[in-house]
């Protein structure tokens, strides 16, 4: 779990060493940038940001799984989630039938997208944590489930739901104790009329906080400040109920973000949008003990 703050086994957040992270650095030097530095200007050739997302993601070899149930997935970026049809509940699953080990701490994942960032995390930590993904796209939802099974991983499942009307009822069902939310780069819905869009509404926040164990933790992030700032008023209403983590442990900057990804991988957003040299501001809260 090299450069990773959060420590599935523990349910508690490590700092990496300064030699980890330097360590990470050079690997990501002689892979990308020495290569095209030795190039010709003429021949150099740039590295894209699929590319990147492919690098480092190639552990769960995802590339050569192709799901035929639904083809080449064209993502639709934008998705209403007030729509009426998404307004419905999703069935509670047979957790049982759905994980190995019910009684292992769960993380969820709100607006889950590929699954990518989610397999990995359950690839990398097989018997200390179930991870449980929501996405309002079902067919990234029934790729991602065939990716799993492909893995057959037996601590990460995904479902097709609207966290806003769905996520108390899920989450409330499951036996062990939730541990950690994640809500990373969602859908920013510009437009001031749109905003009601947004997934992280009081509503939403409230049922985290009362499902979230005492001591679990709430990470957000986005590319967009404006996201962020949204995101983060929210969270930091309910201060009486969850602290700063990033102040407590001394991770943060003097505007309240996080510095650095505590979660060892980076998500395909994050990479796009680090690869165009924007920046990403992140947040992670506990619940009070």
């Amino acid at each position: 779990m090299a450069g990773c703050l959060f420590s599935a086994t523990t349910s508690t957040l490590l700092l990496p060493s300064l030699s980890t992270a330097l360590r990470r650095s050079a690997v990501f030097c002689r892979a990308v940038i020495l290569p095209a530095l030795s190039d010709s200007e003429g021949d150099q050739q740039q590295i894209s940001s699929p590319e990147l997302v492919a690098m480092e993601y190639s552990q769960l070899n995802l590339l050569n799984n192709f799901c035929r149930e639904v083809g080449h997935v064209r993502i639709r970026q934008h998705v209403n989630p007030l729509r009426s049809a998404l307004m419905v509940p999703a069935e509670v699953p047979d957790w049982n039938a759905v994980y190995s080990d019910t009684t292992l701490p769960l993380m969820v994942d709100i607006g889950s997208g590929s699954g990518r960032f989610l397999l990995w995390l359950a690839k990398r930590d097989p018997g200390a944590m179930n991870y449980l993904g929501l996405e309002l796209r079902p067919k990234l939802v029934t790729r991602a489930e065939y990716w799993a099974n492909e893995l057959a991983l037996r601590n990460i499942h995904f479902i097709f739901a609207n966290a806003t009307v769905s996520f108390e009822k899920l989450v409330s069902a499951y036996p062990g104790p939730l541990v950690l939310v994640s809500i990373l780069c969602p859908d920013p819905h510009f437009k001031k009329k749109h905003h009601k869009r947004r997934v992280v509404q009081m509503p939403l926040v409230k049922s985290i906080i009362e499902c979230l164990e005492p001591g679990g933790k709430v990470f957000i992030q986005s590319d967009v400040l404006e996201v962020a700032l949204d995101m983060r008023k929210y969270f930091d209403a309910e201060s009486d109920k969850l602290e700063d983590f990033g102040l407590v442990a001394g991770i943060c900057d003097e505007e309240g973000w996080l510095m650095h990804n505590p979660m060892g991988i980076r998500t395909e957003r994050e990479i796009h949008a680090e690869f165009e040299g924007e920046r990403i501001y992140r947040r992670m809260y506990q619940k009070r003990r």
